[in-house]
């Protein structure tokens, strides 16, 4: 099986410009922050050339990109834009104003639920999943079942950052879903 690893290796480039703020949201807790990754256009760019040059493979490439709410959104709608395909996006509960599915999803400290409109994507299409990280994996596993649900397959989930040591990568690749990531902070 193929490293989830590109050819071209922009992981330690990237994971350079990821900030880690110690104690944040709680102590204990090490907070990757990709804000850094977004805020230099050189950096930007070669994130965003990360994932295209991957998804420009005709066995790879997508009929639509959908972004998890919210930073999902900002690498999700440009991939989706260079890959001149279209962009849906995964919502928490309340924000969209059509007709939605919705999927609720344990957290640590409850649970949360997210929502797609109905007409987001049709059956059979071949979607590209995305978000900035995977944690726990709950918010990326209720997307796929959204995407499921309206009859797309999700073809991969996609993400910058992969905490496996808190199971969520794991998790996923168990209910069938291939990720590709460019970053792991394993050990920290």
């Amino acid at each position: 099986m193929p490293s989830t690893r590109d050819a071209f290796n922009f992981g330690p480039y990237l994971r350079s410009h990821i900030r880690t703020v110690p104690d944040w949201p709680a102590p204990g807790v090490q907070f990757r922050d990709i804000t850094p990754l977004l805020q230099d256009p050189k950096v930007f760019r070669v994130l965003i050339d990360a994932f295209v040059h991957r998804y420009m493979d005709p066995a790879l490439r997508p009929d639509v990109v959908a972004g998890l709410d919210a930073r999902g959104f900002i690498l999700g709608a440009v991939v989706a834009y260079e890959l001149n395909i279209g962009f849906v996006p995964i919502r928490k509960k309340g924000k969209l104003p059509f007709t939605t599915v919705q999927e609720t999803y344990e957290l640590e400290y409850g649970s949360a639920t997210v929502e797609l409109h109905t007409d987001a994507v049709k059956p059979g299409d071949r979607v590209l999943l995305i978000d900035d990280l995977i944690a726990t994996g709950g918010t990326m596993m209720a997307g796929k079942k959204l995407l499921e649900k309206l009859g797309a397959r999700v073809m991969e989930g996609a993400a910058i950052v992969d905490l496996p040591e808190l199971g969520g990568s794991a998790k996923l690749r168990a209910a069938g879903l291939p990720l590709f990531t460019l970053v792991d902070f394993s050990g920290h």
